[in-house]
């Protein structure tokens, strides 16, 4: 059990310091919500839950934090559908 809420925990602070990619704030959600689902769906197969209600999950939290995120803290460039 202490295993998988540490995986949890660093899998959610990588996906909210990255959740800074892009420009704008609707980049920053898609950006940060693709990110949270990928580790949501990784958290639930490390922890024997649902793969979909972790990516569910995950891609809810992540779009709020890239949403809520200012492009000054983190800014990895251009994202790529901007190209």
């Amino acid at each position: 059990m202490c295993r998988g809420i540490a995986t949890i925990l660093v899998l959610s602070g990588l996906a909210l310091a990255v959740a800074g990619c892009g420009q704008s704030a609707g980049d920053r959600a898609v950006s940060g919500g693709l990110l949270g689902a990928g580790a949501g769906a990784a958290i639930g197969a490390v922890t024997g839950g649902s793969l979909a209600t972790g990516a569910l999950i995950g891609g809810a939290i992540g779009a709020v934090g890239g949403a809520v995120t200012s492009p000054r803290a983190v800014d990895l460039g251009r994202p790529l559908w901007r190209e």
